[in-house]
């Protein structure tokens, strides 16, 4: 299972433009919700229900994206349970994806140290450790990191990419792009 984490403020585009590439990818994923109910306010008002709440999560789990916004990537840096999932995950060498703001969580955390990373400008000076990059998505190893909701596309893509290979990634981009 691949989590999508949703915290009040998240940046809508961010995380459902990638959730919905990955559904149409077969990728097993869900969005999951910080707070103790499935309904999240995205940084735009608007309401999504996340398909589980923390408390339904469990350990068997493939990778995991922060979605920017604030004060979403605020809230999920300031929220415990993801950076127990974190940790995990960079101790198993599972997938870390952020985007926009969110990439400056991984940054703090430590995560970035000597890796490639992008993010939305002006969070450069959070990404302790990060070589940062200009580009629109930057993988390096087991971390994917965007600069924000104009790369969500690309960011989606790439996720396919890491798991089902560049002709599975490419042939959906093509399918959504008509």
């Amino acid at each position: 299972m691949f989590y999508i984490f949703l915290a009040d403020g998240f940046e809508e585009i961010e995380a459902l433009c990638p959730y919905d590439l990955l559904l149409r990818a077969g990728i097993p994923v869900k969005t999951v919700s910080i707070n103790e109910t499935t309904l999240v306010t995205g940084t735009h008002g608007i309401k999504v229900y996340a398909d589980i709440t923390l408390s339904e999560t469990d350990d068997h789990f493939e990778g995991i994206m922060l979605p920017g916004g604030l004060p979403g990537a605020d809230n999920l840096n300031n929220c415990e349970k993801v950076q127990e999932y974190l940790a995990k995950a960079d101790k198993e060498g599972k997938l870390i994806t952020a985007i926009c703001a969110a990439p400056y969580v991984l940054g703090q955390a430590g995560y970035l140290k000597g890796k490639k990373a992008t993010c939305f400008p002006g969070f450069e000076n959070r990404l302790d450790g990060a070589v940062h990059c200009t580009d629109k998505v930057v993988t390096d190893g087991n971390i994917i990191t965007a600069k924000g909701m104009g790369a969500a596309f690309e960011f989606g893509i790439e996720i396919i990419k890491y798991y089902k290979g560049e002709d599975f990634a490419s042939d959906i981009a093509a399918k959504t792009q008509h």
